[in-house]
């Protein structure tokens, strides 16, 4: 087993439930469900469509997991189509000396910290997981990463391990936190084995949050914008949700458009901005064999 070096006391400011409830707009018994099932299935993937926040809402999970807002004890990567065991566990690479050394991944590194830290608990985020060839990526952390096989008596060699040295296992207080965009028609196909070792959680637009309406109050948004806003948004995924032939309701759009973080100066321009710039586009893309109905749904936010 790996030699632990004395642990360093986090000097983090403790994070509740309710410090994450200050900050999202999540009611308080989601906030709840989602953590008591990300600790006893230790592996969860947060999916949505585009804009429900789902980074945003990871980190803070993690801090309420945690315990504190401590980012010594979170890490996170993104998986593309590009990105392999060797950058995720260990594998080979230039040395630059015409040679080639093996190098320990991301996953690999953030697993010993937790190792040598048992009292703490440590959360690996993995952005676009659906992106990457996952059976190709994890390797033997398909099994390790189970929840009932967190203990060193399941250690095994890596696939570019050395005989003799320690084998390799996934502790119990490493905690792994997925994301994926249900909207992506480029993603692949989840592998099923890897679906079982982790639990969806469903993350929806909250238009409808008092704490959304709240939000935008405090930036400036005047009431009548804001009930345009929620009406119109409201109504346009509805509309997407119905259309289940091309989309349905993992294509539906997330209130973070319309979530400025500072004071807004001239609210008909920044909603404006928001529809031409961001969503009107996604659009386009949701509708691309039928632009005149994009079309209809900008002019009709816009009026």
């Amino acid at each position: 087993l790996l030699e632990a070096p004395s642990v360093k006391r986090t000097s983090a400011p403790e994070y509740t439930i309710d410090d994450a409830l200050k900050e999202l707009f999540l009611e308080r018994h989601n906030v709840e469900h989602y953590l008591d099932t990300w600790s006893n299935k230790k592996n969860m993937i947060l999916q949505g469509a585009p804009g429900v926040g789902k980074s945003f809402i990871a980190r803070r999970l993690s801090y309420a997991l945690i315990g504190f807002e401590d980012d010594q004890k979170v890490q996170t990567v993104q998986f593309h189509q590009s990105y392999s065991y060797e950058d995720f566990v260990q594998g080979y690479r230039p040395n630059g000396s015409h040679g080639f050394d093996r190098k320990n991944g991301t996953f690999y590194e953030f697993r010993n910290r937790a190792i040598n830290d048992p009292s703490g608990k440590y959360v690996f985020i993995i952005d676009e997981i659906n992106r990457g060839n996952l059976s190709k990526i994890f390797g033997e952390l398909m099994l390790l990463i189970e929840p009932d096989k967190r203990d060193p008596i399941w250690k095994t060699r890596l696939a570019y391990g050395s005989e003799g040295e320690p084998e390799f296992y996934v502790p119990e207080n490493l905690f792994i936190l997925g994301m994926m965009n249900t909207a992506d028609r480029s993603l692949s196909l989840v592998d099923y084995a890897l679906r079982r070792r982790f639990a969806f959680v469903a993350m929806a637009p909250l238009y409808g949050s008092p704490k959304f309406r709240n939000h935008l109050e405090g930036r400036g948004v005047p009431g009548d914008l804001i009930t345009r806003i929620t009406t119109g948004m409201a109504e346009l995924n509805q509309t997407i949700e119905n259309d289940r032939t091309n989309l349905g309701p993992g294509f539906q759009i997330g209130h973070s458009f319309f979530t400025p973080e500072k004071p807004v100066a001239d609210p008909e321009a920044w909603y404006r901005r928001v529809i031409e710039t961001e969503i009107y586009p996604l659009l386009e893309e949701y509708w691309f064999d039928a632009p005149e109905t994009a079309d209809s749904w900008r002019d009709r936010l816009l009026s």
